[in-house]
């Protein structure tokens, strides 16, 4: 039994005029004039000091985009946090924690589910065995994350970059394919805030095979690692190739992805020779009912995915993590630490 192809809706169709426009991005214009001038007074508290940036005792960086969905924060987080242990430095992560229950700081641990932490979050705690804190109040939960861990030299902050009550002092813009979109703000187009210069304390990395936009950056590399069992994944196992490609010629495979844009997930695993039923799945999928029939010859998931499903879930079907590797390049490395070395980390 294969799986139903999921109907396009409305927000489908409003994502395909994120990018080129139409009629749609048109009607939703002045709701976008409204955002912006929203924007505009925000600003204009922070300036008057109507509103401060917190202090926090130790450096933040903060990793996000300009544009909404999908464009690669948490793999350029994991590739950072990699980075920063590389150079002997302790760091600490917090995040808003996103289709989480509840608003309240979260200090993440083996035992959180991804009900309690949302699942970036959880597996950034797993994937990079770091301290992870989660909460509406970023700055709430950092400070929760540095009592519990005083012995951090700095705090990355997953996501963030419009929570500008948390200080910064190093900014990683993400930007995908898309680049900026069709150049609107909310609704009418995908951007958060106004396109800008880039600044001396901002580096931009481009998860996509050249750069979408005019601002300099470097363009990572992303690649397939393999694969490991489900089990295996929740037990710290490595994923291979070896696996991977052992699920060549298999029938009956699904592969699943609540992302927020699953196609890329697809397109790497047909480039490996895999051949599959699509199962996409909305971003963030709670999987409260497993997606796919009873009856699956075998699935594979991203990292994302499996985080909400413990292996006693999914019952007798053969279930595998395809893991992935991201990696910002030699000369992001250089220019990153120029950035830590600003900031007397280095």
């Amino acid at each position: 039994m294969s799986p139903s192809p999921r109907r396009p809706t409305l927000a489908d169709r409003l994502q395909r005029e994120w990018l080129t426009g139409g009629p749609l991005s048109a009607a939703l214009l002045p709701l976008s004039w409204l955002y912006r001038g929203l924007l505009a007074l925000r600003a204009l508290a922070y300036r008057l000091r109507l509103k401060r940036t917190a202090t926090l005792p130790v450096p933040v960086i903060v990793v996000g985009n300009w544009i909404v969905g999908g464009a690669g924060k948490t793999p350029t987080t994991l590739a950072l946090l990699e980075l920063l242990r590389a150079r002997g430095l302790r760091t600490g992560v917090v995040s808003r924690g996103y289709g989480r229950e509840g608003d309240g700081v979260h200090l993440i641990t083996r035992a959180s589910t991804a009900r309690e932490a949302g699942d970036e979050p959880l597996l950034i705690h797993l994937r990079g065995q770091v301290p992870v804190a989660v909460g509406r109040d970023r700055v709430a939960a950092a400070r929760a994350l540095l009592t519990a861990h005083p012995e951090l030299d700095l705090l990355v902050s997953d996501d963030g970059l419009q929570h500008w009550r948390l200080p910064r002092s190093l900014s990683l813009l993400v930007f995908d394919e898309r680049g900026l979109g069709n150049g609107r703000l909310l609704p009418a187009g995908p951007l958060r805030q106004p396109p800008a210069a880039l600044q001396g304390d901002q580096l931009v990395v481009y998860n996509a095979p050249a750069p979408s936009t005019p601002l300099p950056g470097f363009v990572a590399q992303r690649r397939l690692v393999g694969a490991v069992n489900l089990a295996g994944w929740w037990a710290g196992q490595p994923a291979t190739l070896d696996t991977l490609h052992a699920l060549r010629g298999r029938p009956g495979l699904l592969a699943c992805a609540g992302l927020a844009r699953p196609q890329r997930f697809f397109d790497m695993l047909t480039a490996q020779g895999l051949a599959f039923a699509l199962l996409p799945l909305p971003d963030h999928a709670d999987f409260s009912d497993l997606p796919w029939p009873t009856d699956a010859a075998g699935v594979l998931l991203t990292e994302k995915d499996a985080v909400k499903l413990p292996p006693e879930r999914v019952g007798s079907t053969p279930v595998w993590v395809v893991t992935l590797d991201f990696a910002p390049g030699a000369a992001f490395e250089a220019a990153f630490d120029a950035q830590l070395t600003r900031l007397t980390l280095l």
